[in-house]
């Protein structure tokens, strides 16, 4: 732009200019008008029903509308435009095909089309997001969503997935999703345990990105607790006595089959079955005090254990004498199948050093957290080692390393992630894996991890047959 300017800027002091103070008020007359308007719409038109042109009978209850405001809802404007009966009438009977539909839903939703704005209250969310769908009311749905996806916790988590699921809202589907997968385990609770589905319940145990707490075998633990009161759904009380009635109802259970047979197997347990299968058996049995516990409970398939067993015997061969290293490239769903899934709670900020139980294939792995960083050792001969200790030069692990916290509704407040890494450690060496900002520790902090220590049989298979 050049020229010379042909517009008239007003200052200070000049006659003919309003100072800003003037100019604010007038804005603020001009938003208390449009308020205003808004508030005599509602209430002249729509609670009033003043120059109405048809009625809405539902549920019992009939609302005096207008056909120009009701056209803003998909529902009516095609009724109203095409060849319908109702097309030319003026009083509408609306038959209400879901039940989750109320008298209080239907008038939020007529009320959002006379008005600018719609306050939302959360436990009601789900009646008005019917009454909105069925109406075809876009723009309600999405603030209704939006409602959700701000309100998930350990009450609404389950009827939020369930709700998306029927009224096609993916996002807040995926988001909760998100929060149980984070959640299940960190946050555990008797009441979340009975609302959830078999479905749902497999959904999550089959996913890599569960956050476990501490090892693999508390996903069992866990599993065990959420069957007891599927079955018994009555019981209330405590998550501390959860465990030890669980493991009561089931022992006297077990008296009642013919031997050889599980829980699972039972017509009773028949049903968890699809759950279960999704178990990572392997990471179970490599702990003796774990595989004792399964053994004794009697809940999985024989078929299944000895399955495992065998798998790992071979993967032990394999580690021992046909000198498998580890992983040496990423197979992003080998790991998200196949992987060892353990995490830990650092209740605040301090020094820690731990390894995750386990017989993991001679390599023992050392994790710290000191001023910010996280490092994996592979201790060989520095420290003592209840386990064998691969004495190999080098030794692979693949593995994701993720970092969260949660505000007290279970939400996330800040996450990290280090993705899939392939991580090549000599004897005794250690390696920073993560590096972490001031502004990401807050505490408490938890953390999971992904790990493969060997590498996959059907792939040494193939390299062996190219030899």
């Amino acid at each position: 732009w050049s020229g010379k300017s042909t517009l008239n800027l007003w200052k200070p002091g000049k006659s003919g200019g309003k100072s800003s103070d003037e100019v604010q008020q007038d804005a603020c007359h001009k938003e208390k008008k449009l308020k205003s308007t808004s508030k005599y719409i509602y209430q002249t038109l729509f609670l009033n029903g003043e120059n109405s042109d048809i009625k809405i009978c539902a549920l019992g209850e009939e609302w005096s509308l207008h056909k120009i405001y009701l056209c803003q809802s998909g529902y009516f404007s095609s009724m109203f435009s095409g060849s319908w009966r109702e097309s030319g009438m003026d009083t509408i009977e609306l038959e209400i095909p879901d039940q989750n539909i109320d008298v209080e839903a239907l008038q939020v939703a007529f009320g959002s089309l006379y008005r600018d704005e719609v306050l939302i209250n959360p436990n009601r969310v789900i009646a008005l997001l019917a009454a909105a769908s069925m109406l075809q009311l876009d723009g309600l749905i999405q603030q209704c969503g939006e409602t959700m996806k701000e309100t998930i916790n350990v009450k609404t988590v389950c009827s939020y997935y369930n709700s998306a699921g029927t009224y096609g809202l993916d996002s807040l589907k995926k988001k909760s999703l998100e929060w149980l997968l984070n959640n299940l385990m960190t946050h555990q609770s008797v009441e979340l345990f009975k609302e959830l589905s078999i479905n749902l319940m497999r959904q999550l145990i089959s996913s890599s990105n569960l956050f476990v707490m501490q090892v693999e075998m508390d996903v069992y633990t866990a599993l065990k607790k959420w069957m007891f009161l599927q079955l018994v759904p009555s019981w209330n009380g405590s998550l501390k006595q959860l465990l030890s009635e669980a493991d009561a109802w089931f022992s006297k259970r077990k008296n009642d089959f013919e031997d050889g047979i599980s829980f699972l197997e039972s017509e009773q347990g028949s049903a968890f079955l699809a759950v279960f299968r999704h178990l990572r058996l392997q990471y179970i049995v490599s702990d003796l005090a774990s595989a004792r516990i399964v053994e004794r409970d009697g809940l999985i398939p024989a078929g299944w254990l000895s399955s495992v067993y065998k798998q790992q015997w071979f993967a032990m061969l394999r580690a021992e004498q046909d000198n498998d290293i580890g992983p040496q490239e990423i197979n992003k769903e080998e790991l998200e199948l196949n992987s060892m899934r353990c995490g830990r709670k650092l209740a605040k900020d301090g020094d820690y050093c731990w390894r995750w139980t386990g017989f993991n294939f001679g390599f023992d792995l050392l994790v710290t957290y000191t001023n910010r960083y996280i490092i994996f050792k592979r201790n060989t001969l520095n420290q003592p080692c209840s386990g064998s200790v691969s004495l190999q030069p080098r030794r692979s692990i693949a593995f994701r390393l993720r970092l969260v916290s949660f505000d007290g509704n279970g939400k996330l407040i800040c996450s990290r992630t280090a993705g899939y890494q392939i991580l090549t450690l000599e004897k005794d060496q250690e390696q920073v894996v993560m590096n972490l900002e001031s502004r990401l520790l807050v505490f408490p902090l938890y953390i999971s991890c992904n790990f493969l220590y060997t590498s996959s049989e059907k792939r040494r298979e193939n390299d062996a047959r190219l030899e």
